[in-house]
């Protein structure tokens, strides 16, 4: 097969991630979110599982540089029309209601996992050994999943109605280090304080699968109190920036009435990423 023939087919595939495919070829993903090697542990001569896999970006990394084994497990993102789905939920916007989230796994769910599609063609072409494991983290037989030196929880926090439960899942299976990149949220003034923000109503990139996002405080309690010993954070909140001009003069205006300026003022959204360790 030509690098262009190669790539005709890639682009038939809908991606969430670009993968290097190699010969020139290079999927068109969604996102280019990814992270560094530097913000990563070493993958050389360890076991590693990649929750909420997709595909498979971090799982072909993770065996490119060297990993003895690599599972990469996905359900959601694998089985559910997102297509159809979309439809439902702009229904839903358009009537100011909230989705019935059930039908993801009934209305929604597609035995041919059309998400998958990526996977198994970059599967293919690049000869991987990754091992697919189709199954909701949330629920899957944590003793029949086993332990890994490595666990990747990238991008799926901030999704989970129980952020704590899921921690909690996600300490039985780490044995050596948990990976977990989630959206983050930083409230000036109140950075030492544990607080997590809720949406209920798709507020949060028009998505009604957001929920819980921490600020790094609350990140870091919630893997204590799933039982991780030590956390070490990799990207935090960011360095301050200086408001807006007339956000200055609106805070000056609310000072002299003997009112506090609104909070929403001192809000910033960002990425964070932590290792946490048994």
């Amino acid at each position: 097969m030509t690098p262009e023939e190669l790539q005709a087919q890639a682009d038939a595939i809908a991606w969430f991630h670009s993968i290097d495919l190699g010969q020139g070829v290079r999927t068109k993903g969604l996102s280019e979110l990814s992270l560094p090697l530097h913000q990563l542990p070493s993958f050389a001569g360890k076991t590693v599982l990649d929750i909420g896999a997709w595909d498979g970006y971090y799982s072909f990394l993770a065996e490119r540089e060297g990993a003895s084994r690599v599972v990469a497990l996905d359900h959601y993102a694998w089985g559910v029309d997102f297509v159809a789905r979309g439809a439902y939920w702009s229904e839903c916007f358009a009537r100011g209601e909230l989705p019935d989230h059930s039908r993801d796994l009934t209305d929604f769910w597609r035995d041919d996992l059309p998400g998958r599609r990526g996977f198994e063609f970059a599967h293919r072409v690049l000869g991987s050994k990754v091992e697919p494991v189709l199954a909701d983290f949330a629920t899957v037989d944590l003793d029949r999943l086993g332990t890994f030196d490595v666990v990747l929880y990238l991008g799926v926090l901030y999704h989970m109605k129980e952020p704590l439960t899921c921690l909690e899942r996600l300490r039985r299976v780490t044995a050596g280090v948990a990976v977990i990149e989630t959206e983050a949220v930083l409230v000036r003034g109140y950075e030492h304080t544990s607080l997590l923000q809720f949406y209920a109503g798709g507020e949060l990139r028009v998505d009604f699968g957001n929920w819980y996002v921490p600020n790094i405080e609350a990140l870091r309690s919630l893997c204590r109190a799933a039982g991780f010993s030590r956390v070490e954070v990799v990207v935090g909140a960011p360095p301050a920036r200086p408001p807006a001009p007339a956000i200055r003069r609106a805070a000056r205006r609310l000072r002299r009435l003997g009112r506090r300026p609104a909070q929403a003022a001192g809000i910033q959204q960002y990425r964070a990423v932590v290792h946490a360790y048994p």
